[in-house]
């Protein structure tokens, strides 16, 4: 049988061209494979089929959710079968019993959301817990900050539903010594499985021989190799009265014995209401860690560590710069502790007995007490680090490799302390982060894995941890898993004859090696196949866009390491990545554009590397709504990225009729304000109009944009004359944006009349257009001529006493972001940017400032919803637009908690493009909107954002500058 016959088959769906293996050929390790095929199965007849296809054509499987894995456990060069698409029901759920069933594709956090309002959850957690997969947890046996509380994935799983290697369903569960007996006797793969385990452990000496070489059992935090030290723990092999569960064994076994379709897991209650965290500052990692074993009395819920490296990474994160203010100096670490209490009395007795016992000490210089919100600001600071690591400027980057090591907790500092002197002797200031208070510290050396001596240390340092390990007894696999990185190195932490024993129980399991070959026994070699490869010559790219401050555009591709922040869904918030959140495709996420791109500019051979017709299906939906910019912990600029693509790609392909329609719409708006009447009958009559969007491929569905009946250039000579010659607070310059010159004049008029009333002198020039339809479409070389132009005239009158604002996001931005990668005149594009604002972010200022008063507007009581433009989320703050709207006294303001509205310029419009455009809105806005009361004023700031709403909802959207106008007081 064929790929092309399976495809056929499948109910799902198969896929084995060069973008879809390109993209899936990594996960957020260091090892790049690319598969044979990309598999999103249906169901379970789906895998039957794959498991038979496999066997047959003496391939693997590589079973797949999130693809957040940092050991490699998710690549290889067989068929990657990624369930995180179809598998994601929940099944069942038992209030009573405390159980759930779900399918393997089901997030975690989405689990939680689903189980909180009947007071419980699943209690382990990741960094990475509103995009990972149960699925892949069960395969990790995942843990995370709630394990020293709630245990280990593990602990948690009570029954699977698998496929085994023979296409026979299995379902593993509890049994009790009676059962286990009866299970021995079937004549089936099920049964000989069971037998092979019980022939495998029943002898003393053999568990004799697991006790004395597995990991010390009081670390709850260890994937080394299989749980066969868990299995021998039942009544089937001891005299205890657990029962035998082979779910203890298929936990952390990271997909290489059988295929999971259903897991049950056991809940528990949610954690006391009230918590308090004690975030103790320390001048060295010593004192840090000499600290943990002396609040862990406390019976903490967290105990998690960051080191100066983390913190100084999260300095240059613009999501993350909030979540540092509870930061006091230059802590060399700092020790988050939380404790929980059912009261608030209770919880600030707890918290004040832990701060009193940390002064004691003497170890710690501060010892800030969070509550409410600054807790989750300091755990997302926390859950960054990983990501954040990756955005290290340059080839040196964070290697995982011994990032997973856990030891007794009374071993902890001592270990510690040998791992820093062998560190030293390679010359590493190695970064400690995480676990603490689970005697785990991911630990990572700093290395550059594109040069052969780099990769050499990589081993030895690999080696040499290994070692230091076993003298403890600790694990090298504590959460992360074994896969290719640390799977070499079972034979030494458990003993050789303890890996043949495993090594025999994989083989009755999976004689044929059909799932995910090269994880945990006969291991890939953990210094080949690496993402980079090692010693190469590195292409020389040349772009019209500035990649400096990454060295270069493929170090910006290089910037992402796979954590996959791009796959969160909308119910966590954020706006990255709108279009992954329409089509749930991995195709569509920031994660796939980045690697995509690196893929074709590291190994295409042809002369313009950008010309591949895989590129251009990428970038397809990416809706440059610059979220990655910001909320990607590598901060990878995809936005930048598709605009160098689209410009390269049109160098080879020509410019098509569309797109340079709607990159030259200022012109046509300029020529349609001629007669903008006649304009608008042609845009709006039902034949004309439909006959246009026919013509130039606009979705049917969409309104046309309507061209004012004012101009702004006009308005403003009329506003000029009737200026009086009052004392004005300052002066400020008015950037006439393309958008508001021509089609929402009434906001600019607006602006101008409620800047004046409120006491500043607005002057406006003859500025060039801002170039974002340009930029939107590749047009970079016209692009970099309005950027050239707009400095050139402003650059000697905008300055600190003088601001630029604008109205329109996506316009005024240009000059803080894409002007800097643009303009010839680095250093006034660098001068005008730092007095740019956006006119909310102005205001807003004004307001701190106490030059603007609430007494100057209404007092009249209004509702007001508002979303803000991607851009402003992104560059700037929508808490600007907040602040602003809810300026007058008795003026109620929420944001919707939406991410992009959908439109973004020129895309919603695009027929193609409609569906998914719609899709984008209706996951938070649209809802959000429909539920508003009619007297509830809807606000947004961004054109596009208005059109989407109007389009989307039938209700009229106000900028925020109109509100804030209408409740003038004259």
């Amino acid at each position: 049988m064929t790929l092309a016959d399976l495809k056929s088959e499948l109910s799902g769906e198969l896929l084995f061209d060069n973008l879809s293996k390109s993209i899936y050929a990594t996960d957020a390790s260091v090892y790049r494979m690319l598969p044979m095929a990309v598999a999103y199965p249906k169901d379970k007849e789906d895998i039957k089929k794959l498991i038979s296809f496999a066997k047959s054509n003496n391939t693997t499987l590589i079973p797949r959710t999130a693809g957040t894995s940092l050991a490699g456990q998710c690549v290889g060069k067989g068929i990657v079968v990624d369930v995180s698409k179809y598998f994601t029901k929940i099944i069942a759920f038992n209030k009573e019993e405390q159980t759930v069933t779900v399918q393997p594709g089901v997030v975690r956090d989405a689990l939680n959301n689903f189980l909180k309002p009947h007071g419980l959850f699943f209690g382990p957690n990741t960094s990475t817990s509103n995009r990972c997969m149960i699925g892949g947890m069960v395969g990790n046996n995942s843990s995370g900050t709630t394990s020293i509380q709630y245990g280990v994935t593990r602990d948690k799983v009570l029954q699977l539903e698998t496929i085994l290697s023979d296409g026979s369903e299995a379902v593993f569960g509890e049994l009790t010594s009676d059962n286990f007996k009866k299970k021995i006797i079937e004549n089936t793969l099920e049964g000989k499985i069971y037998k092979s385990i019980y022939e495998e452990l029943k002898q003393d000496k053999v568990k004799n021989r697991i006790i004395e070489n597995f990991p010390k059992p009081e670390i709850h935090r260890r994937n080394t190799g299989y749980a066969i030290d868990e299995l021998i723990k039942s009544n089937v092999f001891s005299e205890t009265p657990e029962k035998f569960n082979m779910c203890k064994l298929l936990s952390g076994s990271e997909g290489t014995l059988a295929f999971s379709t259903e897991i049950t897991l056991k809940l528990d209650k949610l954690p006391p209401s009230e918590a308090i965290m004690v975030a103790a500052h320390f001048d060295s990692i010593e004192n840090c860690l000499s600290a943990v074993e002396l609040t862990m009395k406390y019976n903490l819920f967290n105990c998690e560590m960051m080191d100066k490296t983390i913190l100084d990474c999260t300095k240059q994160n613009k999501t993350q710069e909030e979540n540092r203010a509870f930061i006091e100096g230059d802590p060399k670490a700092i020790l988050m502790c939380e404790v929980r209490g059912n009261s608030v009395a209770e919880v600030e007795a707890l918290g004040l007995a832990l701060v009193e016992a940390i002064k004691t000490s003497n170890l710690s210089y501060a010892y800030p007490l969070l509550i409410g919100d600054d807790i989750q600001k300091a755990n997302n600071l926390r859950s960054a680090g990983l990501g954040l690591l990756g955005n290290m400027i340059g080839d040196k980057k964070s290697a995982a490799c011994i990032e997973d090591t856990a030891v007794a907790l009374p071993d902890l500092a001592n270990y510690i302390a040998e791992f820093t002197a062998l560190m030293k002797g390679y010359n590493q200031d190695a970064i400690y982060y995480a676990h603490a208070g689970a005697g785990e510290l991911h630990l990572r050396p700093i290395l550059n894995l594109k040069k052969a001596e780099d990769v050499v240390l990589f081993r030895k340092i690999t080696t040499d941890v290994a070692h230091l390990v076993k003298k403890y007894n600790g694990s090298m696999s504590g959460e992360h898993g074994d896969g290719i990185v640390r799977a070499e190195f079972i034979p030494l932490m458990i003993g050789e004859e303890n890996y043949q024993l495993i090594k025999r129980i994989k083989s009755v399991f999976d004689p044929n090696n059909i799932f995910n070959q090269g994880k945990i026994v006969d291991a890939f070699p953990m210094d080949q196949a690496l993402r980079y490869e090692v010693g190469r010559k590195e292409p020389e790219i040349k772009t019209m866009l500035d990649f400096s401050k990454s060295q270069g555009i493929l170090r910006e591709t290089e910037k992402c390491n796979g954590s996959g922040d791009c796959r969160k869904l909308p119910e966590f918030g954020g706006t990255m990545c709108p279009s992954y959140r329409a089509t749930r495709n991995e195709k569509d996420t920031t994660r796939a554009r980045a690697n995509a791109l690196r893929e074709f500019l590291t190994n295409s051979d042809k002369e313009n590397k950008f010309d591949h017709e895989e590129l251009k299906s990428v970038f397809d939906l990416c809706l440059s709504c610059k979220a990655c910019a910001s909320e990607c912990p590598s901060s990878v600029d995809v936005a930048s990225l598709k605009a160098e693509f689209q410009y390269q790609y049109q160098k080879e392909h020509g410019i098509p009729f569309r797109t340079k329609l709607f990159a030259y719409n200022n012109q046509l708006n300029k020529l349609g304000s001629v007669a903008p009447s006649l304009t608008n009958f042609m845009f709006s009559n039902r034949f004309t109009s439909s006959t246009l969007k026919k013509v130039f491929g606009i979705a049917p569905e969409r309104t046309l944009p309507l061209i004012s009946s004012k101009n702004l250039e006009k308005e403003y000579k009329i506003h000029s004359k009737t200026r009086t010659s009052k004392r004005y607070i300052k002066t400020v310059y008015l950037y006439n944006d393309e958008f508001t010159n021509y089609l929402d004049t009434e906001v600019g008029v607006d602006a101008l009349e409620l800047l004046n009333a409120l006491n500043y002198k607005v002057e406006m020039v003859a500025n060039e257009e801002s170039g974002r339809t340009y930029l939107s479409k590749g047009l970079l070389e016209q692009a970099k001529k309005a950027a050239n132009k707009n400095i050139n005239i402003f650059k000697n009158i905008i300055s600190e006493n003088t601001p630029l604002i604008g109205i329109e996001p996506s316009a005024i931005l240009t000059f803080k972001d894409e002007y800097l990668k643009l303009a010839d005149d680095k250093i006034s594009a660098e001068s005008i940017a730092k007095s740019t604002f956006l006119i909310e972010a102005f205001i807003q200022k004004e307001i701190e400032l106490g030059n603007i008063k609430a007494e100057q507007f209404t007092s009249e009581a209004k509702t007001i919803k508002f979303h803000g433009h991607c851009h402003q989320k992104s560059d700037s703050n929508q808490l600007s637009s907040f602040t602003v709207l809810n300026l007058p006294k008795n003026y109620k303001v929420t944001i919707i908690p939406s991410g992009c509205c959908g439109m973004a310029g020129s895309f919603g419009y695009e027929k193609e493009h409609y569906r998914v455009s719609m899709q984008i809105g209706e996951q938070t806005l649209f809802p959000a909107i429909k539920k508003a009361a009619v007297e509830t004023v809807i606000s947004a700031n961004g054109t596009s954002c208005r059109h989407q709403i109007k389009d989307g909802t039938g209700r009229v959207a106000k900028h925020p500058i109109s509100v804030l106008r209408e409740a003038l007081l004259y």
